[in-house]
């Protein structure tokens, strides 16, 4: 087996020492933990239940679809598995403290290859894990799988985690010897350039327009077989796919096949990993070692605009916020993934610029509010991604400085709220951005583009007062690498509280905005009883808003107050 695992052992060590934790609230912290995920797994496995059981409801394109769906799925998941992996490796490789002490012992450097290997693939897998959980699940279920469909998939998850996590830390390796790690702005710029050519082949990978329009086809058969086309056969999100759909639907099976490819990638990749870090690990480790300055920071007018944004804050916040402007466009990791966040923002965009509304069975005019509206629920789960990259880590960021906060007279309240502030200006411009040009482009009425725009705004609020709040109440300030934090437990709090939240004032709002909007479409007017139930819900969209800012910022200010730092 070798040393490798005795390299993760602090690490292993640390994590267990964390679940069994003794202190004062933390047999309730789990018993929270455990419920939030049992509720999300339960909530996402109801929604893939019934989308599952809908399409396969569809004569002669039911099975087709609910392949297709996974086939989707699985390569979304690769998709984000190879570029997390890229990114992390980046750090667990090259930037890590624990290096020098590391390298400096009699270890054979395969080893430690595998231990940084194994280490990337922990950080990296086990949100994937969180998430497709509920819908194998769900697949089972609805499809009665027996046994062998979950043998299958136990099987072949395995492998389809280690071949991106093998790949990410080759392609890591030879972009730190290209463009040493700490010049990172070079390195997320081409990263950035191959996300965006990767969103654009998944976009065309997936082919969605050929799903809503059957008449481009010249007959049934021909659509069929363009359903049931595989989406690039060597890929391994296929081969996951191939070996466990036969056990679903009973059809011939190649299982064994698919599994073979799917392990044997997976054992070649590792010995060609071992090879790779043979010859590139040490000159990257050395060239990491090397530092460039940051310019953008001594600007003139980049500090004059810091200063005018700022400016409506109080002078205390005002100066926070400025000190986090100038660190973050300092460090080339943070500003430079505004790259990435144009390149999703012109993708979201696009998708609504090609909606075949006017091939629908329904009036085009009732779609585009329909989906103006859904827009809501889209738009904040990619502002929930952003703030838990950007403004969650946001008090963690401060590091060992914090005892300066602490020892200051600025109060940890005035601290907390400049980062809300810092973090709210820029998803305000982010969310109004998504909300009108999408609406804009579905041509909507000024009746939905106004209570888009309203709810969107207090739904920032609530998102960004969540980030803030639970990025107080788990602070990481000895992590070396506070991006990880996105990926920790908090991280995974944070998003599925938001996400709850955002479906919840969606849920909340869907009743009264239908009835609104029904009643100016038909011109008639709205009784007692209705005003009284679109009152209630509003009150209970105001309600779940301020409980989403205030409550997590007050819990978070008394952990950080109660903290021994």
């Amino acid at each position: 087996m070798g040393s490798w695992p005795l390299l993760l052992y602090p690490k292993t060590r640390a994590l267990s020492h964390r679940f069994a934790d003794r202190s004062k609230g933390s047999g309730l912290k789990w018993v929270f933990l455990i419920a939030l995920a049992l509720g999300f797994w339960v909530f996402t496995f109801f929604i893939f239940q019934k989308v599952l059981v809908y399409f396969r409801s569809i004569e002669l394109f039911g099975d087709l679809l609910n392949s297709r769906l996974l086939s989707m799925m699985l390569l979304t998941f690769f998709s984000i598995l190879l570029f997390s992996n890229l990114v992390s490796s980046l750090s667990t490789f090259f930037l890590s403290d624990d290096l020098n002490l590391i390298l400096c012992r009699p270890v054979p450097q395969e080893q430690v290859y595998y231990a940084r290997l194994a280490e990337t693939l922990g950080y990296t897998s086990w949100m994937v894990i969180l998430f497709a959980f509920p819908v194998f699940l769900a697949y089972g279920w609805v499809y009665g799988a027996s046994w062998k469909f979950y043998a299958n998939l136990l099987a072949a998850i395995l492998p389809f985690l280690f071949i991106p996590a093998a790949l990410g830390s080759m392609l890591a390796m030879l972009l730190v010897n290209i463009f040493p790690a700490r010049r990172t702005k070079d390195i997320l710029l081409l990263l950035s350039i191959l996300l965006v050519a990767g969103l654009y082949f998944l976009f065309r990978f997936l082919q969605p327009e050929k799903l809503t329009n059957p008449d481009s086809f010249a007959g049934l058969v021909e659509y069929m077989t363009a359903l049931a086309a595989p989406s690039w056969s060597f890929l391994p999100s296929f081969w996951f796919a191939e070996s466990v759909t036969p056990y679903l639907q009973a059809t011939d099976s190649q299982a064994g096949f698919y599994q073979a490819c799917l392990w044997s990638t997976a054992g070649a990749l590792g010995v060609i990993g071992s090879w790779v870090s043979r010859a590139l690990f040490f000159p990257g480790w050395t060239k990491s070692q090397e530092a460039r300055k940051a310019y953008l920071a001594r600007v003139p007018f980049f500090n004059r605009l810091l200063r005018a944004a700022s400016r409506p804050l109080h002078p205390q916040a005002r100066a926070l916020a400025i000190k986090d402007g100038k660190t973050f466009f300092r460090d080339t990791t943070q500003w430079s993934q505004l790259i990435l966040l144009t390149a999703l923002v012109v993708v979201y965009l696009y998708n609504f610029s090609v909606l075949p509304l006017d091939q629908t069975p329904m009036p085009s005019f009732f779609l585009q509010n329909l989906f103006s509206f859904l827009n809501l629920g889209l738009a904040g789960f990619v502002l929930s991604a952003v703030a838990g990259r950007f403004v969650f880590p946001g008090v963690s960021q401060e590091g060992f400085s914090f005892w300066i906060i602490r020892s200051s007279p600025l109060s940890l309240r005035t601290f907390l709220w400049s980062k809300f502030w810092t973090g709210l200006i820029p998803l305000l411009l982010l969310a109004g951005t998504l909300i009108f040009l999408s609406n804009w482009l579905l041509k909507v009425t000024p009746f939905m583009m106004a209570v888009s725009s309203v709810t969107i705004l207090f739904i920032t609020c609530g998102v960004v007062g969540l980030a803030v709040g639970i990025g107080a109440l788990y602070p990481q300030f000895r992590l070396e690498n506070t991006a990880r934090m996105a990926w920790g437990m908090g991280g995974a709090i944070f998003m599925i509280i938001s996400m709850i939240f955002i479906g919840g004032v969606v849920l909340l709002e869907a009743w009264p905005v239908y009835t609104l909007f029904m009643a100016k479409f038909h011109h008639r007017s709205l009784s007692d009883l209705q005003w009284a139930g679109i009152l209630a819900s509003f009150a209970g969209v105001v309600l779940l808003i301020g409980l989403a800012t205030f409550l997590p910022m007050r819990l978070g200010l008394k952990k950080l107050q109660e903290m021994d730092f």
